[in-house]
């Protein structure tokens, strides 16, 4: 019988692992001696965090404390966007039917479920571990799976509470799963292949994410003010890039006319986050963008109407704007207020002043 390592981190049974594939080495070799790549797991975490890429992203702080507390754990995490997760997870599982049906067939120490969606509570409820923490469904309820998840709970079930808390995302996360938050930062690894963009380097780049997402258009900001944002930039000496997704394409290829502002297009997301890498500040609303930024460690200029602004946390690295009116449209996707619309009343003059200053910082 050939000798395994089955507890080794790398060990898979179905395919070579990452070592032999390398170094040609086994678990043991002929001489009785253990493969000097042998890192024994000795306990299995999964976290479940389906979410949007920015949701997924802001999560994983979470990684410092788990890879620091449970050094030899393997950790896995379920998602609907694997790509975004840094090398540092063991396991990355597209939320699939063939990975659904391997999890429930497994036995953790520790699931996170950090979701409160229906199918991500069931899943939690299904598969099998010592401790569960987050979410789960009750009687076909989402619920808190223990006390401290309730606060977390609460603020999603209603409006007043979500206004009150003064927490951020990352401070709520850390709390749910029994740690405490101490300004660890998101982990997102840079794309090995790289793009050579006709982007000015001696100049201060500034990128202008010009979307919000089909869904939440009360975010949205005026194309009159981005063009005039774009101008007062580029006669300011700063190189400006104009980013977005496929839904911003048309947007932003006006925007480029009216502006001369460069725009490169839409591309998938390795080379969109190269492509942020290149600026040194981005104005953005609350969007992926928004969350690549932060995990790349830019500047950013942060608009905010309709959340809570204590939710975000953007390690000192800038600054939120909220327009001048106070928005009555909380947590709505598209504006309801009669008399106004709240990002009417965000001036171009502020967000030129907050780029300069953060830019000279």
């Amino acid at each position: 019988m050939i000798p395994l390592k089955t507890d080794c981190r790398f060990f898979r049974g179905d395919v070579p692992c990452k070592p032999h594939k390398r170094f040609g080495v086994h678990c043991v070799d002929q001489t009785g001696k253990t493969c000097t790549h042998y890192d024994p797991v000795t306990s299995q975490i999964l976290i479940i965090k389906l979410g949007a890429i920015g949701d997924v992203l802001r999560t994983t702080p979470l990684l410092h404390k788990l890879k620091a507390t449970y050094p030899s754990a393997k950790i896995w995490w379920l998602t609907l966007t694997p790509e975004i997760l840094p090398s540092s997870v063991d396991e990355p599982l597209a939320f699939s039917l063939k990975n659904v049906v391997a999890l429930r067939s497994l036995h953790f120490d520790i699931l996170f479920n950090l979701d409160k969606d229906r199918e991500a509570c069931a899943l939690a409820e299904q598969i099998t571990a010592s401790t569960k923490k987050g979410f789960r469904l009750k009687n076909g309820i989402v619920s808190a799976a223990d006390g401290a998840a309730e606060a977390k709970y609460a603020t999603g079930l209603f409006d007043d509470l979500s206004r009150a808390n003064t927490k951020s995302y990352p401070q709520e996360i850390f709390d749910i799963c029994g740690f405490t938050f101490s300004g660890e930062k998101y982990i997102l690894d840079r794309p090995k292949e790289t793009t050579a963009w006709k982007i000015n380097k001696r100049r201060k780049v500034v990128g202008l994410n010009t979307g919000c997402g089909d869904r939440w258009t009360s975010r949205l900001w005026e194309e009159k003010n981005w063009i005039a944002l774009a101008r007062a930039m580029k006669k300011k000496g700063y190189d400006v890039v104009l980013l977005g997704g496929e839904q911003e394409d048309a947007k932003n290829k006006r925007l480029a006319r009216a502006s001369k502002a460069k725009y490169f297009g839409h591309f998938p997301l390795p080379q969109f986050i190269d492509l942020v890498d290149q600026c040194d500040l981005v104005v953005t609303g609350v969007t992926m963008a928004m969350h690549i930024t932060i995990g790349l460690g830019k500047k950013i200029v942060l608009f905010n109407n309709i959340f809570n602004k204590n939710e975000f946390e953007l390690y000192n690295l800038g600054t939120i704007l909220e327009p001048e009116k106070p928005c009555r449209c909380y947590f709505q996707p598209t504006c309801t207020n009669a008399d106004y619309r709240c990002m009417q009343h965000l001036p171009v003059k502020r967000v030129v002043e907050a780029c300069e200053q953060l830019l000279r910082s």
